[in-house]
């Protein structure tokens, strides 16, 4: 028997004086009901272009699949408000800005974006940042559901053995690649200049010249945070740089700005907004030194005269990587990068990387390199936003092939989990669709559903 959360005005809204008109006259109109939660017409309209933008693939009638992927999701958002998930707000809005930066270059401009979906940059924003958060929710209530779940190597081999060999999968390209990377020296004058200025912003402030917010948007450069004001929104210790949370968590006074910071990042200076419990809310400014073009020359001079003695022997790529790299996340590993890819890739935590995922700078030069060869020097772009100039020596090759036990276990493995965590979340659903409200629209009954037992009441 179905339990009912609780049906506040569901009546209400499948009587709806809309949903009586014909067809041509209605405006909108309650589809599902799932739980406390209704699904209009509009709803599924919005989330099919929303997929379209985003170039997903439906398969199957639009009219269909979608609805039904609303209403999972409802019940996953359901789960999350019993099990007390939250998702950071700070990491909703850095996915939101990446989306919208990503969707103003495909559209080639912000005004052709604004056309193209007929409303401002604004309104897109607080949309996608509900769409953002509660797919994050959703991701973290599969998480949770499935994090017990094993794969022995008997399981592995077991499916393996059950594919036909003619429908073996196929496994891409992969590399693994060793790299050492040179930060320019900044100079003492730039270094000098920075600090001027972000204690004349503090000055400012305490003076009551200026906001802190007002200065953030027109001079911090972490551009995501500035777009707010500089807030990150609440966060707990362990989710900031070490150096940063020393000096944030040592703030009491809203008033009070926080002496200069240097991180990796560059210098911040630092406001507290509220403190609850162990998390906190703070804004920030952030400004980067600049490098200039003879600093960048200088690098690239010293980076090339260690490439020049790793080939002549004087001592080996390995060693460059552990004892004279500037790159701290590959100089323990003696410079082979780890791929941390935030995608349920079996690659993710391994050497191994697809051409897409490394790095655009990088992919160019290994595209051409022989197993243990070492590229020129090159610039790029670093995870922290700074201007380095690397090399690279392509360590492994295995080309796209058709999957194997001994070579690809790994592959085959993640196979096995994705498969066995389908089973238990739609066995989860199965559970889940029983003891909730669910009523469907007469007209959307006959759909061929993923899940059978929607009908049922």
């Amino acid at each position: 028997m179905k339990k009912i959360f609780t049906l506040l005005t569901v009546l209400l809204l499948v009587a709806n004086p809309l949903c009586a008109q014909t067809d041509t006259n209605i405006i909108d109109e309650v589809i599902w009901v799932v739980g406390d939660e209704a699904i209009l017409r509009s709803d599924v309209e919005n989330w099919r272009l929303q997929m379209q933008e985003e170039g997903q693939r439906i398969n199957g009638d639009p009219y269909c699949v979608v609805p039904e992927q609303i209403a999972i999701q409802k019940l996953y958002l359901h789960q999350a408000k019993l099990d007390s998930i939250e998702a950071p707000e700070n990491q909703v809005v850095t996915m939101v800005e990446a989306r919208i930066n990503d969707a103003i270059n495909r559209a080639g401009s912000k005004e052709k974006l604004e056309e193209y979906l007929n409303k401002p940059v604004s309104v897109i924003r607080e949309e996608w940042k509900q769409i953002v958060r509660e797919q994050s929710l959703v991701q973290e209530v599969r998480k949770k559901l499935v994090e017990n779940i094993k794969v022995t190597p008997g399981e592995v081999r077991t499916f393996f053995n059950r594919i036909p060999k003619d429908s073996l999968p196929y496994i891409p390209a992969t590399v693994e690649i060793e790299i050492v990377t040179i930060e320019p020296v900044i100079s003492l004058e730039e270094i000098d200049d920075i600090k001027k200025r972000l204690r004349e912003y503090t000055e400012q402030v305490t003076s009551g010249q200026r906001e802190f917010s007002t200065l953030a948007r027109m001079w911090s450069e972490d551009r995501e945070s500035a777009k707010r004001g500089g807030e990150l929104g609440f966060v707990g210790k362990g989710n900031l740089l070490p150096e940063f949370a020393t000096v944030a968590f040592e703030l009491n006074d809203p008033k009070r700005v926080s002496r200069i910071v240097e991180t990796e990042y560059g210098f911040h200076i630092i406001q507290l907004i509220e403190k609850r419990g162990d998390r906190i809310n703070v804004r920030h400014i952030l400004l980067k030194p600049k490098v200039s073009k003879d600093e960048l020359n200088e690098a690239r001079l010293k980076l090339d005269s260690i490439r020049n003695e790793i080939i002549n022997n004087k001592f080996t790529f390995e060693d460059a990587a552990t004892y004279l790299s500037h790159d701290k996340d590959t100089r323990n590993n003696k410079g082979l990068m780890v791929n941390q890819t935030q995608s349920y890739s079996d690659r993710a935590g391994t050497s191994r990387f697809e051409m897409d995922e490394l790095p655009p700078e990088i992919a160019t030069v290994v595209y051409n390199l022989k197993v243990g060869e070492i590229s020129p020097v090159f610039t790029m772009i670093n995870s922290k936003q700074k201007n380095i100039v690397a090399i690279v020596k392509l360590k492994s090759r295995i080309e796209g092939h058709k999957a194997d036990l001994s070579e690809d276990f790994q592959a085959l493995k993640s196979m096995v989990e994705a498969e066995k965590e389908e089973i238990a979340l739609n066995k989860w659903l199965d559970n889940k669709i029983k003891e909730t409200y669910v009523r469907i629209n007469e007209n959307w009954k006959n759909c061929d559903f993923r899940m059978k037992d929607w009908n049922v009441e």
